[in-house]
């Protein structure tokens, strides 16, 4: 569930949404025609907040949250199964009030309206994150294999092939050269490898700013969790710290990677030894991630027409140019965006 979008306005047609208010009148728990949206997604589901009947305010809360989500296009198991793996680290989740499973309906704790990237600003990020990367630690803890589903290969070269064909080539309206595709095939193949080869623990998959919820206790609340898999250990660290919609100064992230780098290691979680090697590794799969993103966010302006995100994309690609530039396996692709963008290549460092 993420705040960043306004909802489509409910129409006369709307069969789901008259199934839902069906559900949740023969619940008894909220007053159906106190519905309003809660908030937009990326994805096919929507949220709707209702006031809770006066007699079970004290039980549950002043309000509660109904999620739709169509059972043909999203995974309501897969909601409730990660729902509980986070509830046993001791992560604050929405708790689950009612279900209806087969027809994609799920009736929500409501942990507020104010996500992180509304409330953080230079003076409270420190212990924002801290809180975050304190939640995200506990996750990582209670991590298994064969519980989630493997973030392999495979999984790493579909969401790399987003970029090529959304981004270069709908966006920018690039048809690459089979020597451009080369190189570009080239320097995926360091970014999986380096991907492949970092420890595996539980995943969150979208850890960042819209997904967090501050809370003044137990803060934050964790919401979009459905997709979470079995990866990579630095994956949602970077997913936090390079943020797609807030940015920070260099320093003040490698302090953050530094001190989440410290406590994963105190707690015996299986991150590199090595610190100028562990951040290498935050830095690949950032970028991975970055990639990815770059795709997503075109194809959600252009096949979905959620056009808002584009306004996203140059913080992403400033991340992407910046860590190509860093290192030498990896500036070939940044001399691929100059190309494609025309600009005038720039001067980085490597290490």
């Amino acid at each position: 569930m993420s705040s960043s979008l306004p909802t489509t306005p409910a129409t006369s047609s709307d069969t789901r949404l008259t199934q839902l208010t069906t559900w949740l009148a023969t619940l008894g728990l909220v007053q159906v025609e106190s519905r309003r949206p809660a908030s937009a997604d990326a994805s096919f589901r929507r949220y709707f907040r209702l006031d809770v009947v006066p007699e079970l305010r004290a039980k549950l809360g002043d309000t509660l949250i109904a999620m739709d989500a169509p059972p043909e296009r999203e995974n309501v198991p897969a909601y409730i199964h990660v729902q509980g793996l986070l509830l046993d680290a001791g992560v604050s989740v929405p708790a689950i009030v009612a279900q209806d499973v087969a027809n994609g309906f799920l009736l929500l704790s409501d942990l507020g309206s104010t996500t992180y990237l509304q409330r953080l600003d230079i003076d409270n990020a420190p212990f924002m994150y801290s809180d975050a990367l304190d939640a995200l630690v506990k996750f990582q803890l209670a991590s298994a294999p064969g519980v989630l589903p493997e973030y392999d290969r495979a999984f790493i070269e579909r969401e790399l092939a987003l970029f090529p064909e959304w981004f270069v080539g709908k966006h920018l309206g690039v048809t690459m050269t089979d020597a451009q595709s080369a190189t570009l095939a080239k320097v995926f193949d360091a970014i999986i490898a380096n991907n492949l080869a970092q420890q595996q623990v539980f995943m969150h998959r979208d850890f960042h700013s819209r997904n967090l919820m501050f809370m003044d206790q137990g803060n934050p609340g964790v919401l979009d969790f459905q997709d979470a898999v079995f990866g990579p250990v630095t994956y949602d660290l970077a997913s936090l710290l390079r943020d797609a919609y807030v940015q920070w100064d260099e320093e003040i992230v490698l302090d953050w990677v530094v001190r989440y780098w410290q406590r994963a290691k105190a707690v015996g979680l299986p991150v590199n030894p090595d610190i100028d090697a562990f951040y290498q590794d935050f830095e690949f799969m950032a970028l991975q991630r970055h990639l990815k993103i770059l795709g997503i966010f075109c194809r959600l302006n252009y096949r979905d027409g959620k056009s808002a995100y584009l306004g996203d994309l140059p913080t992403v690609i400033d991340y992407v140019r910046k860590t190509c530039n860093r290192y030498i396996v990896l500036k070939p692709l940044a001399r691929l965006l100059d190309a494609f963008e025309d600009k005038v290549p720039q001067v980085g460092y490597t290490f």
